[in-house]
């Protein structure tokens, strides 16, 4: 499986911030899709820099084998949220 994450300028992107999204992703997706999943896409960004409040946006995108991509976006205050929202969305 390709795993990406890319991020704005606004969120600082990391090995370390990759694997935890990438386990979260796995644990998520992975049980109920298996050896379909070909490529998943995250994008991370940050809506209105530092202002804050609700503008953490995650963008995921699933590949499955034979099957279109299916993508979905969720806005949160944190950057976990934002991505459990999207994964919920995707499913």
């Amino acid at each position: 499986m390709i795993f990406q994450v890319r991020t704005d300028n606004h969120i600082k992107n990391s090995a370390e911030l990759g694997e935890s999204i990438r386990a979260t992703v796995e644990a998520s997706i992975a049980p109920r899709f298996g050896d379909r999943l070909r490529r998943v896409e995250v994008y991370l960004e940050d809506m209105n820099a530092e202002k804050g409040g609700i503008d953490t946006r995650c963008s995921i995108e699933v590949h499955l084998a034979g099957r279109p991509a299916v993508a979905a976006h969720d806005d949160a205050s944190d950057v976990d949220t934002a991505v459990d929202g999207a994964i919920e969305k995707v499913m």
